[in-house]
């Protein structure tokens, strides 16, 4: 493929932009569009009492000198200007279980073995089996790795992805409550007991375990910085463009998209940010193989979630440099997703980092599963800056009621909490479905299935033949996940072993 090409990127979630980046530094003119004022998909922010929040990300990992986001983000240009806190090294995780253990994850696997050796002493082999395992199934991964090719590998040991969680580290150990440690962070990829795989785990608990991070006033700084480069290297990201259709060539690739404001830009290629089933309703059912787009639209999605945000009085609640998962029961893996009379079982909670303040926190916020269908009666509506639509009364109460459900729970673990809090503010699944484009709200797109390993796959190329696909559904989810879907994507167009020949300079 040629450069000077013209390339649209649907979505300014990290996946696209990092896409962006990639090729309008190899000379590709790119226009990323994206629907909302913000740009960032889950990496937005939000502002209230002068106070910052994360609306999806509250940390991420890999980014210790070296390790593999640290090197991408190298390679981008963006690394030097971030602005980051690194978490408490013996704890960047605390799980609380219902029956009291209280369990630490540590920065390096040094520190991480020896925290959970230090809380099952009786199990220190098993420690040492289960890191090991961890360790192991990211090799092969070659990408994750930085490498484009290995001994090992995903591909020709597609047994790997075969392999339960849950079920795996019951072979490891006999110990459940160290499974309940190890899994604890579940929330990071929205585990469930007898579906998420074991290379999702060791993917995603590897990376926080190389250097977990968070970030000063929020992490859409990422998203300005790739914007930035973006437009430093010729292109551009332009908001409140909702792209809602497509123009034709007589060979069934696209000429041009076509934007709600009644814009057209016209293109080579196009590269689409969404969800692929979002994608799909998008281009049109048509357009597709009948089989790929059906198999697109049944596959089920991660679990939603209601996020309360908590601004709190000024110099009271000292800053916490590590993130609490807690539960209130004793399944883990299996809790309950619906609004009951135990809702919710599990909150995640985390400190905001400010620039005015190391001692204190001025902000935290608080994370419970809960399924989309609750807000059934509302979906039809939709509220974004962009939409100034309007929700009805029930749904405000209903918001209020959960509110007070968390708080509750949260007073459990954080006593006194209550007195501190200035004011609460609040999302729903469909508030981050209005926001983020991803079906049922879900928060991490589709579900990966170790027994139905082939179904969760998704391709970058698509049957249109100009059109790919990135982000979190590509290889896995979150800001590290996102990215290398964004390699993959990138490799469409340029020469892989050069990208990673220069991300790996920076080793």
């Amino acid at each position: 493929m040629n450069s000077g090409q013209k390339i649209v990127v649907i979505g300014s979630g990290i996946g696209g932009l990092v896409s962006g980046l990639i090729l309008a530094k190899h000379g590709y003119h790119v226009q990323v569009l994206e629907k909302n004022h913000q740009i960032g998909g889950s990496l937005q922010v939000f502002s209230r009492d002068k106070k910052i929040f994360d609306t999806g990300v509250h940390y991420v990992g890999g980014l210790d000198k070296g390790e593999n986001l640290y090197q991408i983000f190298k390679y981008l240009e963006i690394f030097d200007d971030l602005e980051m806190k690194r978490l408490d090294a013996h704890a960047f995780d605390i799980v609380r279980l219902a029956n009291g253990i209280r369990v630490n994850h540590g920065i390096g696997y040094a520190n991480f073995k020896q925290e959970l050796k230090n809380s099952f002493p009786e199990n220190q082999e098993d420690v040492d089996r289960i890191a090991d395992q961890i360790q192991l199934y990211c090799t092969y991964f070659p990408l994750y790795n930085i490498e484009l090719e290995s001994e090992i590998n995903y591909v020709e040991h597609t047994e790997i992805l075969e392999v339960g969680a849950w079920e795996h580290l019951s072979t490891l150990t006999n110990n459940e409550d160290l499974i309940k440690a190890i899994l604890g962070s579940g929330p990071l990829y929205a585990g469930v007991k007898g579906v998420t795989p074991f290379y999702v785990v060791a993917l995603i608990l590897n990376s926080f375990i190389k250097g977990s991070y968070r970030f000063v006033n929020g992490g859409s700084q990422i998203a300005k910085l790739l914007m930035k480069r973006i437009a430093e290297n010729g292109g551009e990201v332009l908001r409140r463009k909702e792209v809602v259709s497509a123009n034709y060539q007589e060979d069934g690739t696209i000429r041009s998209v076509v934007c709600s404001d009644g814009s057209e830009f016209e293109c080579d290629f196009v590269i689409s940010n969404l969800h692929p089933k979002e994608t799909v309703r998008l281009f049109g059912k048509d357009r597709f193989r009948s089989a790929y787009a059906n198999r697109v639209n049944a596959l089920p999605n991660t679990i939603a979630s209601f996020m309360i945000y908590i601004s709190l009085h000024e110099n009271t609640l000292p800053y916490f440099n590590s993130n609490y998962y807690d539960y209130y029961t004793d399944k883990i893996w299996n809790e309950e997703f619906h609004f009951s009379e135990a809702w919710p079982q599990m909150t995640f909670t985390s400190a905001q980092v400010s620039k005015n303040t190391e001692e204190y926190a001025e902000s935290i916020s608080v994370m419970c599963y809960l399924d989309f269908n609750e807000f059934k009666s509302w979906q039809d509506s939709i509220r974004t800056i962009v939409k100034e639509g309007s929700r009805e009364e029930s749904y405000e109460q209903f918001k209020k009621i959960c509110e007070e459900r968390i708080l509750k729970r949260i007073e459990e673990r954080f006593p006194e909490i209550r007195s501190k809090i200035k004011n609460i503010y609040s999302s729903t699944p469909i508030t981050y479905r209005d926001y983020v484009s991803t079906p049922d709200g879900s928060m991490y797109g589709i579900q990966k299935d170790f027994k139905h390993t082939h179904k969760t796959q998704i391709n970058t190329k698509t049957h249109i033949p100009n059109l790919f696909l990135t982000g979190q559904n590509i290889v896995f989810h979150g800001i590290l996940g996102a990215t290398i879907g964004a390699l993959v994507t990138s490799f469409n167009f340029v020469d892989n072993k050069q990208v990673v020949e220069k991300i790996k300079m920076y080793d």
